[in-house]
Order: structure tokens, then sequence, then C-alpha cells
């Protein structure tokens, strides 16, 4: 019953904080005066922005996508292509190891894994990464990526507000300055003070009782964990993630990282009602993430509690293969829905080793990407299906389909719906080449459903921007750190240019007076009807591969 409690204290901890986090977010997506912030940063933001030719004033009205989209991907192409010079390179400095420099594949899989905020590692960081590649490769990445999350996050709320999207170097600025950073130390102290290591010194060589020599990693690693957890980024310093101790040492640990993994997504919800004046829709939206997470957390909870049936006549229990015992089983499918759910991707044990519905709940989650929602896009798909169901229930009713006061025409829902189809195409076509292939198929365990349930979870984790893995897969070779990078390159820029092509076009549609035939949508009927379309549509595209994959697998469990 403890776990259960704790689980249930934990959200409620994430949605208390929610509403200080979100009032702080609304100030920067509006520009508002923050007396508090803006003497000290607001100087050195200003000189940041002149110095990259940047304007520091918002963008005029009639910018459109480009002018936001352009300058957001060329820093990004910036920050990958010096994270990959370092990681091809790796120099002396802080890399006491020695480690060389990583094969061309490896490292441009790699960055563009960090650079998608996805954190797919297809190696092992501690026997091939020097500490300067930890900092100055994948934890500058880290905070490029989150802050382009938020960023885009920002100009999709102002695009739905009614406001010019605004100016993308200045939105990363201030998502850095005033959000990541600060955050990031603040949750780094706490982690520091709970046992996770904090050194730049290099690993300690250790006299085992059977006399050997054992060398254990040592790094920032509770600044590099921050980042991780509260950026949804999940890549580990070290390859068991936070399973190992020095990532999550305790209970307690545990505990504060899957806070620290609920906290953005639901503050950007918050925000996004304080920006919009209309907290009454944020709240609706807020109850209905919540209600997804909590029912698949409450499933992949119930499964590992109750332990696998077909060991039932000689062992009962709960599942703890692959588990932490400091977590146990039931907090281990907590973390694995949460840590879907937010898009982070990082593991508290094995993913490989969870029962067949925690591992359906966790790819149902990637499939859908708005359970929980990362850090600035998890509101913007979510508001894609608001904008679906508003279409659908204007048909059935026979109103014109309108949303926070404005009419949604043809454009708009063609942009939502390309939304929608970009992460099948880059799920489900991958995933067909490799079936059809005897090479790539090596690396996978066996040939039955749970072989098909690994590559469909791969390239589900790589589009979705998770990073998360089945790890029974050998993903290391040509072929996987290709194809996933095309997987990670299309999941992540290709909504991000539909989403702000959306969000321009519908803040620039008349606002329409309020009437008796305009459809309310911050009631529970229509909440519900939300609902129903994100799961009928999630089951729609992508219920073969679940039937083929981890349904298979349960049926064939509980046969």
């Amino acid at each position: 019953m403890l776990p259960w409690l704790l689980a249930l204290l934990t959200v409620a901890a994430a949605l208390l904080a929610a509403p200080v986090v979100g009032a702080h977010l609304a100030a920067v997506v509006t520009g508002r005066p923050q007396p508090r912030w803006d003497r000290w940063l607001g100087p050195v933001e200003e000189r940041l922005l002149r110095w990259i030719g940047a304007h520091p004033q918002a963008a005029s009205a009639e910018a459109g996508v480009w002018a936001y989209l352009g300058p957001l991907l060329i820093a990004n192409l910036a920050a990958g292509a010096l994270a990959l010079a370092l990681l091809c390179w790796q120099p002396p400095w802080l890399n006491p190891s020695h480690f060389p420099g990583l094969r061309w594949d490896l490292a441009l899989h790699t960055t563009l894994s960090f650079l998608t905020n996805t954190d797919q590692q297809h190696l092992r960081p501690e026997t091939s990464l020097g500490t300067m590649a930890q900092l100055g490769a994948l934890q500058f990445l880290m905070h490029v990526s989150a802050a382009t999350g938020l960023a885009v996050g920002f100009a999709v709320i102002r695009g739905f507000s009614g406001l010019p999207l605004g100016q993308p170097q200045r939105d990363l600025l201030r998502a850095l300055t005033r959000i990541l950073l600060p955050g990031s130390v603040v949750l780094a102290l706490l982690l520091l003070l709970a046992g996770v290591p904090m050194t730049l010194q290099p690993p300690l060589a250790v006299q085992t009782l059977a006399g050997s020599l054992q060398w254990l990693p040592r790094g920032p690693i509770a600044l590099f964990e921050a980042i991780k957890l509260l950026g949804q980024n999940g890549g580990g310093f070290l390859a068991a993630n936070s399973s190992h101790p020095y990532e999550n040492p305790s209970l307690f640990t545990d505990l504060l990282e899957t806070w620290a993994m609920l906290l953005l997504p639901l503050a950007t919800i918050e925000a996004f009602g304080r920006v919009l004046g209309d907290r009454r829709q944020a709240r609706g939206l807020m109850w209905l993430v919540l209600m997804l997470l909590a029912a698949g957390a409450v499933l992949a909870m119930s499964a590992e509690q109750a332990g696998n049936p077909a060991l039932a006549s000689w062992l009962s229990g709960p599942n703890l293969e692959g588990k932490e015992l400091r977590f146990g089983a039931v907090l281990s499918g907590f973390w694995a829905a949460v840590s879907t759910g937010t898009m982070t991707g990082a593991t508290n044990g094995s993913f490989e080793a969870l029962m067949p519905t925690s591992v359906l709940i966790a790819l149902f989650n990637l499939l859908l990407q708005v359970v929980g929602g990362a850090q600035g896009l998890g509101i913007a798909l979510l508001l894609v299906f608001v904008l679906l169901s508003v279409f659908l229930a204007g048909l059935m009713v026979g109103r014109t389909p309108t949303y926070l006061g404005r009419r949604l025409d043809q454009p708009q829902v063609m942009w939502a719906s390309l939304v929608l189809l970009i992460h099948p195409l880059v799920v489900l076509v991958p995933v067909a080449i490799t079936l059809a292939q005897a090479a790539p198929l090596a690396a996978v365990q066996g040939a039955d459903s749970h072989a098909l349930t690994q590559v469909a979870y791969e390239y589900a984790s790589a589009a979705a921007n998770n990073g998360s893995g089945l790890e029974g897969l050998a993903d290391g070779s040509l072929w996987w750190n290709l194809s996933t990078s095309l997987s990670l390159v299309g999941g992540r820029y290709l909504p991000i240019a539909a989403l702000l092509a959306l969000a321009d076009g519908f803040r620039r549609q008349p606002l329409l007076e309020a009437g008796p035939g305009m459809l309310r949508t911050d009631t529970p009927l229509f909440l519900g009807l939300t609902a129903a379309v994100i799961l009928i549509l999630g089951a729609l595209t992508f219920l073969p591969l679940l039937a083929l994959g981890p349904l298979a697998e349960l049926l064939g469990q509980a046969g």
C-alpha cells in the first residue's frame, strides 16, 4: 500500500507546484515585467541578443512561420555541429581515461539524439565518453534541446492566444536563463544533498576483496541528472541510467526525480491557461492528461505488483526481475508510466524486464505523445487533438467548429491532421523496412511477438523523442544508428514546423463574438470526447502494431 501512497503524493506535489511554476512560465511567455529577474538578467539578455544580431524587442505581428522557424533551426544546427565535432575528436582535456573519438555513425546518432531531446544512447557513456564530452556535448545539448521545446511551446501558446509567435532567439535565451539553468541548479543541489555525486575527479580505482582492480566512474552527475529530468531529456551519465545508485541512490531521490519529470509538463498547461486568460480551459486539459496518465500508471503498477502468472506455480509475489530493491516493483511501474508519458525516457530499472502490460502502456504513451507531454511540445500536441475534437463535434451537431472564439477553417484542420500523420510515418515505415531485412533483425532477440515489440519500441522511442529502449536489442550497428537518426530528426522538426504553421494560421483567424451557437470546450462532456478521440485515433493508427507486439505477448502469457 505504501508505494501507491507515495506515487499519489508525488503527483499531488507536482500539482501543487504547477501553479507557481506556471505563473512564472506565463510571465516569461508574455514578456511581463519580472523585477527580481529583470534586475540581474535583463541587461545580460539584451547584450547577448544584440551580440547575435537579434533585436531585443519582440517580433512584429506580421512575422510569419519562417521568421520563427529559420533562426530556431540555425541555432540547433550550430549547437549540433559543435557537439558532433567534440564527440568525434574527444580532446584530452577532462578526458582522464583517454577515450578516443566515437565512430562517425555513432557520433552522429548520439548528437542528433541529444539535440532532439531524445537521448537515445547506443553506447555505454562511462566506457566511451570523457567528462569533457559529457559536459561539452551531451549536457550542452540537453539544455539546447529542452530550451527549443520550451520556445516552440511558447510560440504555440501565443498563437492560440491570438498573439504574434514571438522571437525565437529571445525565447531560447529566456528559457535557458529563467527556467532551465536556475531550475537545474536548485534540483542539482537537492540531489547533491541526497547523495548524488558531483565532481570532476577521474574514475576511482578500488581494490576488491578478490584482489582485482575495479574502476568506479565519477563525474558531475548531480547537475547532469537535474537537466536530464527537468528538461525531459532522459539520457544517463551512466548506462544504467537512474537505476544506478550514483544517479538515483535512494527512495527519496527516486520520488524527487519522478516529481521533476512531471513538473514542467503540468506547469506548461497552467501557463497556457494564464496567458489565455481562461484557467478553466487549462484545468480541463490538466485533468484530462492526469486521468490518461493515471489509467496507464495503475495498469502498469498493478501488473508489476501481481508478478508473472507463468511462474505462479514456483514463485508468487511482485515482478522483481530487472528492478532495484530500493524502489520495488510498484514504483518501477509508476516510473515507467511517467517516464514514457512525459517523454523523458529515463529508467530506474530494466524496461526489458517489465511485464507485457507495462510495456504496452509505455509503447502506447510513445505512440500518442500526449499522456503527460514533454515541456512545450506536450501542450502543443495536446491542442492538436483538441482542435480535431472540435472539428468532429462540429460535424456531428452541425455547428461551425470554433475554438477559443476563433473559427477552424480548412488550413487549421489540414495542419492538425498533418501533425498526427507525421508520427506514424516516421515509426511504421522504418519498422516495416527493418522487418523486411535479415541483417538488422540479427540484432533482435528471438522471432516472436516480443521481437516485434523491440523493433517497434526502438523507432517509437526515437520518433517520440523519448529515448528509452528494450535493451535486449543490439542497436549499436550502422543500420540502427542511421535509421533511428531519420526517425529522430523527422519526429522532432517536422511536427515543430507544422505546429508553428498551425499556431500562426490560428492566430490570424478573426475573433468571433461569443454566442449560443459556439461549442463550449471547458466542459466534462467535451473533455470526454477529446479523450475518446485520442484513444480512437491512437487505436486506429497503431492497433495492428500493438496487436502483433505487446498485446500478443500479453495474451500468450495469460494463456
